[in-house]
């Protein structure tokens, strides 16, 4: 008797195997996506890069650089037919938990002004606007802004215990 093995439910760190179907929801989700040689600079620079993996494969992945007691959330992907499952928020507070582990005091953002449900999500978890970076974004018509968005740990703890 063969025992038929289930891939593994839930998060993990991000492989160099895991790209194609990355790229594919990438594509999926944005009109201008990252590229395969971003994401696998992100894994050979040993940014923090993390995918939810489930019986359906990769659903979510984000990935955060560290250093200098700051860290930096670089993306964060829910793919299309998992939204509405809180894995954004899961993928959010792991990062979070990371970051706070590795001594960073501050975690910054960058999120388009027009992604309303993202936002929402960050001012739930206790990000505030801290800035915009003008043109940041390609967009149809030229580029977008960003808002940058930042959290203290102090704040963060100080939510995680009133919730």
């Amino acid at each position: 008797m063969s025992a038929i093995l289930k891939p593994h439910t839930g998060l993990r760190p991000m492989r160099e195997d895991d790209l194609d179907t990355i790229i594919s929801i990438e594509q999926d989700t944005y009109r201008f996506p990252w590229t395969r040689g971003i994401f696998r600079d992100c894994l050979h620079v040993g940014y923090s890069c993390w995918v939810y993996e489930s019986d359906a494969g990769i659903e979510a992945y984000g990935v955060m650089s560290m250093g200098a007691g700051e860290a930096h959330i670089l993306t964060i992907v829910v793919y299309s037919f998992s939204r509405g499952k809180g894995l954004g928020k899961m993928m959010m507070e792991h990062l979070l938990q990371l970051a706070k582990s590795h001594k960073a005091h501050t975690v910054l953002l960058e999120v388009r002004p027009s992604n309303k449900i993202a936002i929402r999500l960050y001012h739930d978890l206790g990000f505030n606007e801290v800035g915009i970076r003008p043109n940041y974004y390609p967009a149809e018509q030229g580029r977008e802004d960003a808002l940058i968005m930042a959290l203290t740990f102090e704040d963060f703890m100080t939510r995680k215990r009133t919730s």
